[in-house]
């Protein structure tokens, strides 16, 4: 895989990982006499996607070199928990500087 890919791929999955905003717009048309389409109205959004557990896990595994798919139920239990703590320090630290 070429080095371009993997950082773009690398570059998703930490965004996924800490959760981002996005804008969503959603457009409401209707057809006039003519056939032709008018817009009626546009409402613009913020839609949060929250940290994803799963994606912040492999980024974790994928630094530290660890076999994640060797992780007993209880040991995965505990590096979610640990995850989550992980993720709200984050979310807190962010919430602060904006």
């Amino acid at each position: 895989m070429e080095e371009k890919t993997k950082k773009k791929i690398e570059k998703a999955l930490i965004k996924r990982a800490v959760g981002y905003d996005a804008e969503e717009t959603i457009e409401e048309f209707s057809s006039d006499e003519n056939g032709e389409q008018r817009l009626l109205k546009r409402k613009v959004t913020t839609k949060n996607f929250p940290p994803d557990v799963q994606a912040a896990k492999l980024l974790l595994d994928m630094d530290e070199g660890e076999d994640f798919l060797s992780l007993s139920d209880d040991e995965l239990e505990n590096e979610r928990k640990r995850l989550y703590k992980i993720l709200e320090d984050i979310k807190k630290d962010d919430r602060k500087k904006n």
